[in-house]
């Protein structure tokens, strides 16, 4: 009997461990069909070597192009005789920048509509004791519209040439931009007395396809006028290309680095009757090359005359109260246009509210407002203006582009007037 236990108590352990084993055996063949078909999750960061592989840089740059990479094959920027000076000519523009581009091929995409806005003031302190403030915010106003639309920003307060000033100071600025940035199709001079009003508009760039540079005017003015005041050379876009960089030379060489300077003053002022002052001046000097090489330059020349390109601030600043009731029915009648956002997406609420413009009739935000006449820095503003007009105006027109800023971040000057009054936006939730 004993012996019969033990046989039973053996065979009874014999088939355990077989239940057992082929249970484990069947676990693992189903782990191991599991793991084919679900791979295991890898939570564990992985780290990426530096490399010059373009699609890690570009991933690091965060900007859609290789900040990181300047390969050692030799550019223009290798070649000596190579000079940013105003008085230097640059020949074969386009080749160069086409030869920059290959060796840096993440900014051709996009580089069409690549822009670098370039703006400046003098190099000592204002004697105005309201400048310094004033150039400072029209300066943040310049910085708040490229952070919107993308566009790179260069500020100048030196003279990049001794006998370049006043408004011949931009001239050699504007040449240095466009061999600083290759990348950049256009570079867009803006005074510094100038400020953007709309904050939402954009430049239609492909109005100007054709063209090579784009400036306020009107051709009835120059061609049957001949008036002075037929353009204005404050704020203008310029391709970076040859042509440019020949028209910059030419224009150039009818301000005070030409032998003939107090000439060219004298064949401006029997020209334009309307010129008030005997120096030969920036803006007369464009006119007369329009004028006298029609055939040469007019084709490549958009004078636009659509939009505030650049407004006279005079006919401006008194609609800026009716404007803003304007667009906020606009905006109580659409709950869409009424959302809060994030400030990088605002170019789609531009665009949501274009199919709503018409609604405002005359009453659209002037783009850009020029202060022309008013010279915030000096002091010396046009005798024809009241200086504390100048200032309350230019005040107004910073607080009421400043608003359109202020809003993506909760808040508004409540008083066009007075900066310091500045109000939370009540939340406003739009239905979906």
């Amino acid at each position: 009997m004993a012996k019969l236990r033990s046989r039973s108590f053996w065979s009874h352990l014999s088939d355990a461990f077989l239940f057992f084993a082929a249970a484990f055996l069947a676990l693992v063949l189903v782990w191991s069909f599991w793991s084919y078909f679900t791979p295991t999750p890898n939570f564990l960061p992985t780290f990426t070597h530096p490399s010059s592989n373009s699609k890690t840089n570009l991933v690091e740059s965060g900007f859609g192009v290789n900040l990181k990479s300047d390969p050692k094959d030799p550019t223009f920027y290798d070649d000596p005789e190579m000079s940013y000076s105003i008085e230097k000519p640059v020949k074969d523009w386009d080749g160069k920048r086409k030869e920059w581009l290959k060796h840096h091929p993440t900014f051709a995409a996009g580089a069409r509509e690549r822009i670098v806005l370039v703006t400046g003031s003098q190099p000592k302190p204002c004697k105005n004791p309201v400048g310094d403030h004033l150039l400072l915010r029209l300066f943040k106003n310049k910085v708040d519209y490229c952070r919107i639309h993308g566009c790179d920003v260069f500020y100048n307060n030196l003279l990049l040439h001794p006998k370049m000033k006043s408004f011949w100071a931009k001239f050699p600025i504007v040449k240095a931009a466009m061999l600083a940035h290759p990348e950049a199709e256009w570079i867009w001079w803006v005074d510094s007395d100038a400020l953007f009003t709309d904050m939402e508009f954009k430049l239609p760039l492909e109005r100007y396809k054709n063209h090579n540079l784009v400036v306020n005017g009107w051709p009835e003015l120059i061609y049957n006028k001949t008036s002075w005041t037929s353009l204005n050379a404050g704020v203008f876009l310029v391709r970076n290309c040859q042509w440019s960089m020949d028209l910059i030379s030419k224009w150039s060489n009818m301000g005070p680095i030409s032998e003939d300077y107090e000439k060219w003053g004298q064949i401006q002022r029997s020209m334009f009757k309307d010129k008030l002052f005997p120096e030969s001046d920036d803006q007369s000097a464009l006119i007369y090359l329009l004028y006298k090489e029609k055939e040469k330059y007019y084709d490549h020349i958009y004078l636009e005359k659509e939009f505030y390109f650049q407004g006279y601030w005079v006919d401006l600043i008194g609609v800026y109260d009716n404007t803003t009731e304007r667009y906020l029915q606009m905006e109580r009648k659409v709950a869409r246009l009424r959302r809060r956002h994030a400030e990088k997406v605002s170019e789609q609420y531009a665009a949501f509210r274009k199919e709503f413009l018409k609604e405002t009739g005359k009453w659209k935000r002037p783009f850009i407002t020029h202060f022309t006449g008013c010279e915030p820095c000096s002091g010396n503003h046009n005798l024809k203006y009241d200086g504390e007009t100048c200032w309350k105006g230019m005040v107004k027109a910073l607080n009421f582009a400043d608003n359109q800023i202020l809003r993506n971040y909760g808040f508004l000057h409540s008083d066009l007037l007075d900066s310091s009054t500045v109000t939370e936006v009540p939340f406003d939730c739009p239905n979906p």
